[in-house]
């Protein structure tokens, strides 16, 4: 099945009229939604999935469930569609916490913040995307070898919000 996009200039701005499909090249400008969910249990401590070993960055930590936002689909409902998939969390209330252009990827970031107050074993692993989750402190989280990260924005993530 192809997966369409809408089509945003660099401001977060939708482009009307233009669909992009996920794998095609982007036009010059052209950017696609991307929102991720930074999951806080109410006891400080942060959801870290681990994504399936036949993913690009398999076996890495990921600090967000996220993914690209459908066509038609705006960042929250985005946000709320891909944190069910990838945790089996319905999400409360979602805060943003930022926005992020990577030019390199196309990519537009819409970050949230989701503090629940969840059993923590009723994490739902989604297949073919995560294989394995844990919480862990804030504190544990910036012990953690940057290596086992799929991505360097999670210290970064944690550093400029203070999360």
């Amino acid at each position: 099945m192809t997966e369409l996009w809408d089509a945003y200039d660099s401001a977060f701005n939708r482009i009307k009229d233009m669909t992009l499909v996920r794998g095609e090249a982007l036009p010059d400008g052209v950017y696609h939604l991307v929102c991720d969910v930074v999951v806080k249990h109410m006891d400080g401590s942060y959801l870290l999935m681990q994504r399936d070993f036949r993913k690009r960055h398999g076996g890495m930590w990921e600090l967000t469930a996220g993914g690209s936002a459908l066509q038609g689909e705006g960042a929250l409902e985005c946000a709320k569609r891909e944190l069910k998939e990838e945790t089996g969390l319905n999400a409360g209330n979602l805060e943003e916490i930022g926005r992020i252009v990577h030019d390199g990827r196309r990519s537009l970031y819409v970050e949230y913040l989701c503090v629940l107050d969840c059993c923590k074993d009723s994490i739902v692993l989604q297949e073919g995307e995560t294989v394995d989750y844990k919480w862990v402190d804030r504190e544990v989280l910036f012990r953690m070898d940057s290596r086992e990260f799929a991505s360097a924005r999670i210290r970064k993530l944690l550093e400029e919000l203070d999360l």
